[in-house]
């Protein structure tokens, strides 16, 4: 992840200088290689580099094309090739092997404008000023991977991606945002993707662009998943077969170029990642070093993932490193500022985060992860009947219903979910909590919002796999994305999420769900012989416990007895409704009843952190 900034004055009155210099150093963690800032009038565009493909060892930023545009982008683009074929066609002459990222959405923009979005692939944040028209152009990718923070003071127009750097800013306030403060504590992150945990701070939403002129800020939407394509292949095995072109296209576009990270859980999903990034590296003309990291728990609980990560680790002959968990303290380190969260997390382990990347970053630049497969596999086989249906299907309606009531285990375990359900008595219901404070809830409508977001959001429905296709849209996932970035982890390591390539998302959800994805058919086919037995016919398995209710039974429990409060935590929180904590709490529960102590401890975190620029950085 590159670190980039910017600002525009749409008044037309000049950029300080000394201050984006200023910002674009601050960001120097994000992007150790190089460090420039380009400015003209009232535009100004910085960026600090992170190398770590081949072409981003000759890339310099901000860039220009022909002095009408100019850009600072974080960003990774996939299929490149085949962009770059249809910008030789449309312009009309060649480019050049070794063309880097930012050239290539440069040139996107030149053809296209605004459009430009619509034939992007990757990753990806940037900011495009537009001299002739006067204009900034900005936007983010489809999942929100890359972080775009923004804040309109005035005039001036300020962006980042990284929260901490916006702050920095001497005309940013520290005022909150009784909004996504709210959001927290019902249910651990701020579900409005578009606002932070600051009222000045807000973001650029997934998938949307923005055009910032004198006339003001105008925002789309470009993309939501696609629910019309529809695959069908006479072959079981071609499913197999294109499925594993595509993940090995996937891999090889986020792999560095000398030495890739794997997260490997000891699962599934993982597990595949590893093996294809394992392929790639043994072919020829291959060179990059693969290193496996595993989070594991070995005296806390027992937990298998350190023996099936090693097994695989071994089968494919990659070195692991392990990080155990278990004595970490529940809020260790809250005032240590290198730990410091921009924004709460309902996570009372915080501190592992940055260790965790602290570890990679002696490593590599770049770590793969195994997540989306879950979301993108999400079976469902009634939506799936009722298309057959639609459909006129009949023999293929009666042969896949008898195949699946053939293979599944029981019904038993779906006629008890929905009893859970239907009499309210389901462990992982949402909990409304009790100790909010009564004016808080009331003034923002806490009850209301619980009720409105306990369903999942209603948008164009998919015919076969509605739960896949709504999940993608989850605020969780860029919540997720921005809590790996450099810009908060304050290490410069990207993590890339192979399962998310729009080639394997528009695939998937083309897909007849069954037998491909019950019980993960079509991963499982396509490892056969690519990875250990015991690893690839493994069910998919929860963590075998939960360290917050653990460490209440080893009664190492001072952070419960919290009796410093912070001036402001009175205005969210009913202190004397609190429970007390104790080793028999549902951890559904107890995972609501420990955001108190989250924001608590983030809000007295606040005040120790020095934000905005001193007067004496400003004019050096």
């Amino acid at each position: 992840m590159s670190g980039i900034v910017g600002m525009y004055d749409r008044s037309g009155a000049p950029v300080d200088r000394t201050l984006l210099q200023a910002l674009a150093h601050f960001l120097s963690y994000c992007g150790p290689d190089a460090r420039d800032t380009w400015s003209n009038g009232p535009v100004g565009l910085g960026h600090t580099m992170l190398r770590t493909t081949r072409e981003s060892q000759i890339e310099r930023q901000p860039a220009s094309l022909g002095g009408r545009f100019w850009i600072s982008a974080d960003a990774r683009i996939d299929c490149r090739e085949e962009l770059k074929n249809k910008l030789v066609e449309l312009e009309g002459k060649g480019s050049g092997p070794t063309a880097t990222d930012s050239d290539l959405i440069l040139r996107s923009y030149a053809v296209w404008g605004a459009d430009c979005v619509q034939h992007l692939r990757g990753d990806f944040a940037f900011a495009i000023w537009d001299a002739r028209q006067k204009l900034l152009f900005c936007a983010r990718d489809h999942f929100g991977i890359k972080p775009f923070y923004y804040s309109e003071l005035g005039e001036l127009f300020l962006f980042s991606n990284a929260l901490n750097c916006v702050r920095q800013h001497p005309e940013v306030s520290a005022e909150l945002n009784d909004a996504a403060i709210g959001d927290f504590l019902l249910f651990g992150l701020n579900c409005d993707v578009a606002t932070t945990t600051f009222r000045e701070i807000r973001r650029l939403p997934p998938a949307h662009s923005m055009t910032v002129s004198p006339e003001g800020l105008r925002i789309r939407r470009y993309w939501s998943a696609p629910t019309e394509c529809r695959i069908r292949y006479q072959r079981a095995q071609d499913y197999v077969e294109h499925f594993q072109i595509l993940l090995r296209a996937a891999v090889s576009d986020r792999m560095a170029t000398d030495r890739t990270g794997i997260l490997l859980s000891g699962g599934l999903d993982s597990g595949t990642v590893a093996a294809t990034a394992r392929e790639l590296c043994s072919g020829p003309g291959s060179s990059p070093d693969l290193h496996a990291y595993t989070m594991v728990y070995d005296s806390l609980f027992h937990d298998k993932e350190r023996a099936y990560a090693q097994e695989t680790a071994d089968f494919l002959k990659i070195p692991i490193r392990f990080m155990p968990l278990d004595g970490v303290q529940p809020f260790e380190r809250w005032d240590d500022l290198d730990v410091h969260m921009p924004e709460p997390v309902d996570d009372a382990f915080f501190a592992t985060r940055v260790d965790q990347f602290r570890m990679f970053s002696a490593d590599c630049r770049a770590v793969l992860s195994g997540e989306g497969a879950d979301n993108l596999m999400n079976f469902e086989m009634w939506p799936y009947a009722k298309d057959m249906l639609r459909n006129h299907e009949w023999v293929t309606l009666v042969s896949e219903n008898l195949r699946y009531l053939r293979a599944r285990r029981s019904i038993w375990l779906g006629v008890k979910r929905r009893i859970w359900h239907l009499v309210g008595s389901d462990p992982n219901a949402f909990i409304y909590p009790r100790w909010l404070a009564p004016d808080f809830a009331r003034r923002l409508s806490l009850q209301e919002r619980a009720r409105e977001r306990s369903v999942l959001p209603a948008l164009r429905p998919h015919p076969v796999h509605p739960k896949a296709h709504v999940s993608l849209s989850l605020p969780q996932w860029a919540w997720m994305f921005e809590q790996e970035a450099p810009g908060l982890t304050h290490h410069p390591v990207e993590v890339r999420y192979p399962f998310l390539d729009l080639r394997i998302v528009n695939f998937l959800l083309a897909l007849p769900p069954f037998p491909l994805f019950f019980e993960k058919k079509l991963l499982r086919e396509a490892m056969a012989g690519r990875l250990p037995e015991h690893v690839r016919t493994r069910r998919k398995s929860p963590l075998a416990g939960n360290p917050l209710v653990a460490h209440l039974r080893r009664r190492q429990t001072h952070w419960t007895d919290q009796r410093t409060w912070s001036e402001e935590i009175g205005s969210y929180i009913n202190k004397s409704a609190l429970p007390v904590f104790g080793s028999d709490m549902n951890p559904a529960k107890l995972e609501t009843d420990i955001r108190p102590l989250c924001l608590n401890f983030w809000l007295q975190s606040q005040r120790r952190v020095r934000y905005n620029l001193p007067a004496e950085v400003r004019n050096a």
